[in-house]
Formats: structure tokens, sequence, C-alpha cells
């Protein structure tokens, strides 16, 4: 099969294409012909070897996290699927590679393709859906009334978790540049701020929940934001030990983490509001919840631009440059 992958890792330099086996599902596994996968920032972090301590990939690598296409075999114990479904997923972190023409999938992280969508929409949505449900619905809980901000609400993971705020009812706000103004405030944000005119913290008080996409300085700054007991939940931020357990990580591992967030902690316990870092996981029951959503029209993609497999090197380029006005970037295999 063809695919898209580095055998070192490095900047985009490092990204080619190769000729591979075919992937051998195993007893539960789901295998997939791809038909669309979409570019995110964890592909360059991967690729870079930002994660390499904490999720050590054996290389060659190829990288992807999101795909839709249709299932073309299924393991002698799979129940849920049947060769001809069309599905999207997440792989499992350890199990990536989207950017290729095959991958075997466990059958709990596949999900049905919502109907209304083309496989490129699908293939957008995986990762930053999940990302907002696990960030707003199971971190942070949040209830009708509740004041969220979603930063940089025209990316990829902003514009779901916008929709996905209005829809649980909150009352939203974003940051956001003036000529995304318009479509952030047609996702769902009460409130948009102007992130090269205006500063969030100097306008906006009493927050529940701030979703952190940025890290860094727009972190520090989301602390204060907050009311007392509110929450940060950041995807940019540092990584903290709840994140090593998850991982399964040893006990040395857990304590390097809890030292990198330490200070972002700190000052968060002096605001009298709670940090937590999130990286999702792949669930196929929870997409299974997104696709009612999308096919119920509550939830829709935003998909900036579309290339061919083999230009899987240029969407990766554009994507990491930030040329995209709006979503996501989609690298289409038909």
């Amino acid at each position: 099969m063809k695919t898209y992958l580095i055998e070192k890792y490095g900047d985009q330099s490092a990204v080619h294409a190769a000729e591979l086996p075919d992937p051998q599902p195993g007893p539960e596994d789901v295998l997939v012909e791809i038909h669309a996968a979409s570019v995110n920032p964890l592909d360059f972090k991967i690729r870079d070897g930002a994660f390499k301590r904490i999720l050590p990939y054996r290389l060659p690598l190829v990288l992807g996290n999101d795909l839709a296409g249709v299932v073309v075999r299924v393991g002698s114990s799979v129940t849920r699927f049947a060769v001809g479904d069309e599905v999207y997923a997440r792989p499992d972190k350890d199990r990536i590679g989207t950017f290729a023409e095959l991958i075997a999938v466990h059958q709990d992280d596949l999900a049905p393709k919502p109907a209304v969508l083309t496989m490129a929409q699908a293939a957008s949505l995986p990762l930053v859906a999940l990302t907002s449900w696990q960030a707003l619905v199971e971190k942070a809980q949040v209830r009708p009334g509740q004041k969220v901000l979603i930063h940089a609400g025209s990316g990829g993971v902003g514009t779901i978790a916008l929709q996905l705020a209005r829809h649980l009812g909150a009352h939203v706000a974003t940051t956001a540049s003036a000529a995304n103004a318009d479509l952030v405030k047609e996702l769902g944000a009460d409130v948009v701020i102007d992130y090269r005119a205006q500063d969030f913290e100097q306008l906006l008080d009493g927050y529940d929940v701030v979703l952190d996409t940025l890290g860094g300085e727009t972190l520090e700054k989301s602390l204060r934001v907050l009311k007392p007991g509110g929450k940060v939940i950041s995807i940019a931020g540092p990584p903290d030990a709840d994140f090593a357990r998850e991982l399964g990580a040893n006990p040395l591992l857990r304590q390097a983490m809890n030292a990198l967030s330490f200070r972002t902690r700190r000052r968060a316990k002096r605001h009298g509001v709670t940090y937590s870092f999130l990286f999702m996981k792949a669930d196929g029951g929870q997409l299974r919840e997104l696709t009612r959503f999308v096919d119920a029209g509550q939830i829709h993609p935003v998909v900036d631009r579309v290339f061919p497999f083999d230009r899987t090197r240029d969407a990766m380029e554009y994507a990491e440059k930030g040329r995209a006005k709006a979503g996501k970037v989609v690298i289409a295999m038909e």
C-alpha cells in the first residue's frame, strides 16, 4: 500500500512517500480502505519527536490521526461492522497511520460515518470532535447557563467545540480574528474577542470553563478570567500527573510530568481554580454519540481545503504554516 511516513524524527523534509505491506487485521480489528484523512497539529508534534519520550513509536512510522473510509475485511471476533460499512475513526494513539491506503483499527475505536457527510467532511471530525467532547462533557461537565471560553474558535478544535458548547446550553466566548467573527458567531459564539486588537483578559470575567488550545501566555491569562472553582482544560499546556497515569507511565516519568505542570497548577491554585491537561483518547462509543448530533444537523464540520493524497506533504505544510482560514485541512484518496 502507498503511505506517507517518517524514518527519523525531524521537520517536514523527513516526511516521504513509501510502499508498505498491507496491514493484517487481528481478531477484533477492522481493515479500512481509507478514502480521506485530515491533518492535525498532533501530526507535526509526532513528526518532530515532541512526544517520543511519552509515546515511543517504532520507526518507520506512518503519520495521520483521522480517517473516513470503507470496511474491506473484519477480524474473526468483530461483531459491530461488516464489509462495505462506511466508517470513521481516530485510531488509538499506539496505532496511528491514516496517511495510507489501508489501516487496521480496533472495532472499539471505530464508528459508522455520519450519513449526511462526505468522506472528506467525516475525516475532518474524529480527533477534534473527541477532543471537544472529552474536554467539555467528560472533564468540564458543562451545564446549561455556564460561561465557557474557547480559544481559537476558527481552528480545528474550536469550530467543533463552539457548536458542542452551544448544544450543551452554555454562554460561549471565543477568541478569533475579525475576519472570522461572523463564522464563529454562526457556530455558537455569543462573545467574540478579536485577538489581534483586544485582550480577552481585560474583557472577560467570571467564567466557569476555559478550553485552551494555545498554551503559553494565553493559558496564563486564562487562569485569571475564571471564577473561583472554575476549570481550565488545555490541549497545549504542560502535561500533568493524571495524564502520565492514563499513559501507564513509570513513576519517574509521572514525577517529571508533574514537575512540568507544577508552576501552572500552583498559579491555578492561587486563583482558586484548577488546571488539567487533555490528550484525547480514541473512543468509538463517543464518536457514535457525536454522529447523532451531526446527522441531526446540530454539529457540522468546517473544512478549509482538500488536497489529493499525492500532495500529502503539501497539505501538511499548508496546515503547519497556518494558511488555513478556518477549520480543517483534508487529504482525499479518491
